[in-house]
């Protein structure tokens, strides 16, 4: 079934009251995971301490590294980890990673990516006027192309995000010159930390002290086609 073609046989129906249910169900797991981590635990920003972060600007990303400076990215990347005694819990690099890395922080797994992205597209979807201006495109393409599921997040997004759930999202990142990042809410004091890796346009991970690490955690390695956050 292709465009939204209704089948003869009651699928449709049966798909359309499934999937509302699905919807619900990420509602109601949300709120329950929301509220329980919502803590500020601060654990991995009392490593970075000695850090000074470098301000945000939300921004969609035109330059792509070559394959030889990706490498060297993500050793710096490694090396920074091993320094601070940080621990990646690796998502699947299938173009949602930001998206998996901000639900694992947020509800302790990476598997409510979905509702994650939906609520950054209603951020921006409703507070069109907060982030148009840093989008080269026409703003209602951007979002609808947001809420597609293996589009990759942005710095915009991430803006949205820290907005959204009232957090401090914190990027210790592979860049040069740039070892952390903190984005914050705009009109808010921020409830929470969220800590992610990023590997500077290759990928996000998820991150913790490592002591505070997952016991059991798949690792995946992220496919460099997705080369977008």
């Amino acid at each position: 079934m292709r465009n939204g073609a209704i089948s003869n046989d009651g699928c449709s129906s049966s798909t359309s009251i499934s999937s509302q249910q699905d919807v619900e169900d990420d509602k109601m797991i949300a709120l329950v995971l929301s509220e329980e981590y919502a803590q500020l635990d601060g654990a991995v920003g009392r490593r970075l301490s000695s850090l000074a972060p470098v301000r945000h600007l939300p921004r969609i990303n035109l330059h792509f590294p070559s394959i030889s400076d990706s490498s060297l990215d993500y050793q710096r990347l490694l090396q920074r980890l091993n320094l601070y005694g940080l621990y990646e819990v690796k998502v699947s690099g299938d173009g949602n990673c930001q998206f998996r890395a901000l639900s694992d922080q947020i509800y302790r797994s990476p598997e409510y990516h979905k509702h994650v992205r939906k609520e950054v597209v209603k951020q921006l979807k409703d507070n069109h006027v907060v982030y148009e201006a840093y989008v080269p495109m026409k703003f209602k393409h951007y979002y609808k192309k947001m809420a597609k599921s293996g589009e990759w997040g942005d710095h915009v997004t991430l803006q949205a995000a820290a907005d959204k759930f009232a957090a401090k999202i914190c990027l210790l990142t592979s860049f040069r010159d740039t070892c952390f990042i903190e984005i914050v809410p705009q009109h808010e004091v921020p409830a929470r930390e969220l800590w992610l890796s990023f590997w500077s346009e290759v990928h996000y991970n998820s991150l913790y002290e490592l002591q505070d690490a997952p016991p059991l955690q798949q690792q995946q390695k992220p496919r460099r086609k997705h080369w977008l956050f």
